[in-house]
């Protein structure tokens, strides 16, 4: 599986950013699909996946980001309003056939997209 991330750049804070993620899996309909996150000097941290029938967020981030999919594009999105400085990372989507969507155990791995929130 192949995933193309897309959609970041620069915007300051209270702004909003939409992340697209294509994957090129024939059966995306049947791949979780989640998005996480590496600051500068932090560890890689989960921001939200999305399943067939269900979606999770981490705590930081509910109510502010909305994760959906359309399986038609096969393509995944991430919704970022009210965006903080603290959301300032390279965001990376993930897809894994099964297993549960905060787990890191994602077996493909896009290239990145960067955000920045200046304040």
């Amino acid at each position: 599986v192949q995933l193309q991330a897309s959609g970041g750049g620069l915007v300051q804070a209270g702004g909003s950013l939409r992340l697209s993620c294509a994957a090129s899996e024939r059966t995306f309909s049947v791949i979780v699909m989640g998005w996480f996150r590496q600051a500068p000097g932090k560890e890689r941290e989960f921001v939200a996946a999305i399943s067939w029938s269900s979606t999770a967020y981490a705590d930081s981030v509910k109510g502010r980001f909305t994760i959906s999919r359309d399986n038609a594009k096969g393509t995944v999105y991430l919704q970022m309003n009210s965006l903080k400085p603290e959301d300032t990372a390279v965001y990376y989507c993930a897809a894994k056939r099964a297993g549960r969507l905060t787990t890191n155990d994602y077996n493909y791995w896009g290239q990145g997209t960067l955000v920045t929130v200046s304040s």
